[in-house]
């Protein structure tokens, strides 16, 4: 089974499932995903909600580090979120393209790009996620 097929089993039943995220590919650094932009995830104005891109940034962060950590040994939890909305969204699907800036052994940190089907950018995010030992 591949990366992107685990991914998109584990989020069954989720948030991330509810919102439509599915991850489309991965990479050594990176890790894609989309969501619709549908009635699930617009604001009454019509527009893509500020709240579903960062749930889609932070899910697609949050598993980038999980599918690089040893999940036997490690749980990933997002420790600080940033965002800047620079673009709107009113149909279709947005993209978000995690990227690796930092890899320590307590600490990732992600860029995340969010653009439209035309390339639009939409969202620029920065996730932190912690890295904690299972005990």
């Amino acid at each position: 089974m591949t990366l992107i097929n685990e991914l998109n089993d584990f989020c069954k039943s989720t948030l991330v499932e509810h919102l439509g995220i599915e991850f489309t590919e991965a990479g050594e650094d990176f890790l894609k995903a989309r969501m619709p932009v549908d009635n699930r995830t617009k604001q009454p104005m019509g527009i893509l909600h500020g709240g579903a891109s960062l749930a889609l940034a932070e899910t697609v962060g949050s598993a980038a580090s999980i599918a690089i950590v040893d999940n036997q040994k490690y749980n990933v939890v997002g420790m600080q979120m940033t965002a800047n909305h620079v673009g709107q969204a009113t149909h279709g699907w947005v993209n978000a393209t995690a990227t690796l800036v930092h890899k320590g052994t307590r600490t990732h940190v992600w860029d995340i790009l969010i653009l439209n089907e035309e390339g639009k950018k939409i969202s620029v995010c920065r996730l932190t996620n912690m890295i904690i030992e299972k005990t």
